[in-house]
């Protein structure tokens, strides 16, 4: 199960068309875009995808769409999270994951619970998953941290947790889940500039926003940092981290898909409460792209 989830998987957006509807060709495109590039493995319906703006039919037509793009050539993660435990139970029980290889679990937000309120959703999630779970940790957007000894405990009780999504910012904290984890457990970056340091601590890899955006640079700085060569990992690193800054700057997913619309990919648009990329903010990233298309040839 480990080796599904070396190296870099790709937090995939969803593409509005200019109506707001789901772009499905745009998403077929996109997926074989990062796929044709190298990325490991695919991430459907997270953060990144503006999940919370999709209603149960486009939920579904984007899962099914993935799927059948998809096609097994790479292994698959469907976002899952709530904060009502009992409805994602549910959600569990009765949503089709055929294709998916696991799932990957925020931390309830919002409600702002205890450390064992958080062991106590996430063992009411092992209890009921028919697939093995990721946990996800993004203080930032949830407004809790889930600390290192109760990702730890969730870790040595429950077999089908098999790994964290660690995008506290805090790189102590996934090297104190390193030093003491199960074996095989997995500690994947969700924070695109911290991936690298992380990896090469002993991580697995990232949960990457970037990564459909150079998927080919990215994925391959990621497989660098998974052989141990330091110094090619860095460099490629220190040619990003530019664009990194830009595409968090005005919010996610709208750096991101502003990206993706110069490379053709798929249009900037996104849902209210979001706002796509300002033009200060796209003519930056058009400028990225020509330089570091001019040093990549």
């Amino acid at each position: 199960m480990r080796s599904k989830f070396l190296g870099t998987g790709v937090a995939l957006v969803t593409p509005f068309r200019e109506d707001n509807a789901v772009d499905v060709e745009a998403l077929e495109r996109l997926v074989n875009y990062v796929i044709d590039r190298g990325v490991e493995y695919l991430v459907v319906l997270g953060s990144t995808a503006e999940t919370a703006t999709l209603n149960k039919e486009e939920k579904q037509l984007v899962i099914s769409t993935v799927r059948t793009v998809n096609n097994g050539r790479v292994p698959m993660v469907l976002g899952m999270g709530s904060n009502n435990t009992a409805e994602l139970v549910y959600e569990l029980t009765t949503t089709d994951m055929h294709g998916f290889d696991a799932i990957l679990s925020v931390s309830p937000y919002y409600n702002k619970p205890t450390q064992e309120g958080i062991y106590q959703h996430f063992k009411m999630v092992a209890e009921n998953s028919p697939l093995p779970i990721i946990l996800y940790n993004v203080p930032a957007r949830t407004g809790s941290n889930v600390l290192p000894s109760t990702v730890l405990r969730l870790a040595h009780e429950f077999d089908n947790i098999i790994g964290v999504k660690e995008a506290s910012g805090d790189l102590t904290q996934a090297m104190r889940i390193l030093n003491a984890m199960p074996k095989d457990f997995l500690v994947i970056s969700g924070d695109d500039m911290m991936a690298l340091p992380m990896v090469l601590a002993g991580g697995a890899g990232v949960i990457s926003v970037i990564g459909q955006g150079v998927p080919k640079e990215f994925s391959e700085m990621i497989r660098l940092g998974l052989l141990g060569k330091h110094k090619e990992a860095f460099s490629l690193q220190y040619k990003l981290m530019k664009c990194i800054d830009y595409i968090f700057e005005e919010g996610n997913p709208a750096g991101i898909k502003a990206l993706l619309e110069i490379h053709g990919v798929c249009s900037k648009s996104v849902r209210l409460p979001l706002v796509p990329a300002s033009e200060h903010l796209y003519a930056k990233l058009v400028r990225f792209t020509e330089a570091f298309n001019a040093i990549s040839v």
